[in-house]
């Protein structure tokens, strides 16, 4: 069972051939249906390796099936052109956005993009160009390893060719498209929203005393623009978060700015804290942005897992009240924030004081 492509290669013989349909979710449950018969499964290359491996091994038990990887299309690609594979981003676009690898655009950069289809090719181009790196060359690799193997070379703002699936692009990123920072406490302007955003250096404070570790789980409550929860899965690829915002328009723009920006996993939740994270996955570490009140402290210290992570941050004096409190029967640290910034004073200069910022942050 296999891909036209794959079973188009096999010599003749007396075994049963099954074409794997499209979506790829369908050929599952089809290869699942013949258990208890000896079946073959052909997939490119490395199959654990943004392979229908992983997949597959979900679904069944450990006896039930064997693994014989061949190289991977990032191996053949990387002997194509000499690239060493440490110092490359590999991505696996099959089914995933382009804009997943917006944090990696910056020039100098090497990308390996398995794409879905030919027709993917002119539209990692063109997403290139929009994003300010049509400057970009383009290694365009067609069915890598097999017998109709083609490669071509192209900037990404040149008009595209057709292109046969499988299809795996070297890009060499050039241009002049900004570049995301990796610190966190990236600029405001990276995120759409109506005002109602952490400013970026409370937002940098606030992501160090959240403190992400791989495979953890965020909860932010009251995500205005979700900067906070999109700079927290913007730390590491193994990172999840949810985000709890009441208002439709803000909950619709979090979800825009967390796809624009290559984490479109970030889960947003319509609603109002505490009543909304009844059925949520229990998180390490949780924020509070937003909402702030007496009975959402109540049931976050009292609700949450031991060892749970808390930060909240407070303006007014009502919230500042709260987490004095909230501090004093429960512990923890709290933390105030002062900034000023230059602005015109008449012909000259002088200080314009932003509010300050209550920070409390503990452990349940």
């Amino acid at each position: 069972m296999g891909p036209p492509r794959h079973l188009a290669l096999l010599p003749e013989g007396e075994a049963e051939r099954l074409s794997w349909p499209v979506p790829f979710a369908d050929g599952v449950e089809q290869l699942l249906g013949l258990r208890g018969r000896r079946v073959v499964a052909l997939a490119s290359g490395d199959p654990f390796w943004f392979g229908a491996g992983a997949v597959l091994a979900r679904r069944l038990s450990p006896g039930d099936w064997r693994a014989l990887p061949g190289r991977s299309c990032f191996a053949l690609a990387a002997a194509r052109l000499g690239w060493p594979l440490e110092d490359t981003v590999c991505l696996g676009l099959h089914a995933a956005p382009l804009a997943r690898m917006r944090p990696a655009l910056a020039p100098g950069r090497r990308l390996l993009a398995l794409l879905r289809d030919g027709a993917a090719v002119a539209q990692l181009a063109g997403y290139l160009a929009q994003e300010g790196f049509g400057a970009s060359d383009l290694h365009i690799m067609e069915r890598l390893g097999g017998p109709s193997e083609r490669l071509a070379r192209q900037r990404a703002d040149a008009a595209v060719g057709s292109h046969e699936a499988p299809v795996c692009v070297g890009v060499e990123v050039d241009g002049a498209g900004r570049v995301l920072p990796l610190a966190s406490g990236r600029a405001d302007d990276w995120f759409d929203s109506d005002g109602q955003i952490t400013k970026r250096p409370v937002r940098a404070l606030t992501l160090s005393a959240l403190a992400p570790r791989p495979f953890e789980h965020l909860w932010d409550i009251g995500g205005g623009s979700g900067s906070i929860a999109i700079e927290w899965l913007l730390s590491d690829a193994s990172l999840t978060a949810t985000t709890i915002e009441p208002r439709p328009d803000r909950a619709a723009r979090i979800t825009a700015n967390a796809a624009r920006l290559g984490v479109e996993r970030l889960r947003v939740v319509p609603g109002a804290a505490p009543a909304a994270l009844e059925e949520l996955e229990p998180p390490q570490a949780v924020f509070v942005g937003g909402g702030l009140d007496a009975d959402l402290l109540k049931w976050l210290t009292t609700r949450l897992p031991r060892g749970t992570r808390i930060v909240a941050n407070a303006v007014t004096l009502e919230a500042e009240n709260l987490l004095i409190s909230a501090q004093a029967a429960h512990g923890g640290d709290l933390l105030r924030v002062q900034l000023a910034e230059t602005r015109p004073l008449g012909r000259k200069r002088g200080w314009q004081t932003a509010f300050p910022i209550l920070q409390w942050s503990t452990v349940s």
